[in-house]
């Protein structure tokens, strides 16, 4: 388990490994970054306020943050998806599919990785939010730091994955 460590703005727009230099430059940051509790995060994810399609993630890989952009796909789940990545039963927010375009010759060949992921990227919040107790005895912060633990590991899966062109 870690958490993820304070970057700035220079830092995050270099991170992206799926973005030309023309992506990079215009993202718009999310509207709360000076005030963001980078202790609570697993990762930094927001959607683009200016391009409502795109949605952006850093998170740290091999000690580097690494960047994803991904475009919301179109059209509409049959049924209430669950998250990928958090997989909170309780569903406090939407879910959307996105896709990210891998990082080099693969994504220049239009190569993409989709994934079900909380609309807003509130994944973080989510894994921390205590459930309702299955059992008298319920290790609730244990349960908590499970949820953590496997968040991260699946935002560290797809990341890899889109920086090593793997499906």
């Amino acid at each position: 388990t870690f958490f993820m460590l304070p970057l700035t703005e220079q830092q995050i727009r270099s991170s992206f490994i799926n973005a030309s230099l023309r992506e990079r430059k215009s993202l718009t940051l999310p509207s709360n970054f000076d005030e963001l509790s980078w202790e609570s995060l697993d990762f930094l994810g927001w959607r683009d306020e200016k391009l409502p399609l795109i949605g952006y993630v850093v998170t740290f890989l091999d000690g580097e943050p690494v960047g994803i952009i991904f475009r919301k796909a179109e059209g509409k789940t049959r049924s209430r998806p669950q998250c990928s990545w958090c997989e909170d039963i309780n569903l406090p927010n939407d879910v959307t599919f996105f896709n990210a375009r891998q990082a080099g010759p693969a994504g220049r060949n239009g190569d993409t990785i989709s994934t079900l992921v909380c609309e807003k990227f509130e994944c973080s919040v989510n894994v921390r939010t205590p459930q309702s107790l299955p059992y008298v005895g319920f290790d609730r912060e244990a349960a908590i730091a499970h949820r953590i633990q496997v968040l991260q590991d699946h935002v560290q899966n797809f990341t890899q994955r889109v920086r090593d062109g793997e499906k």
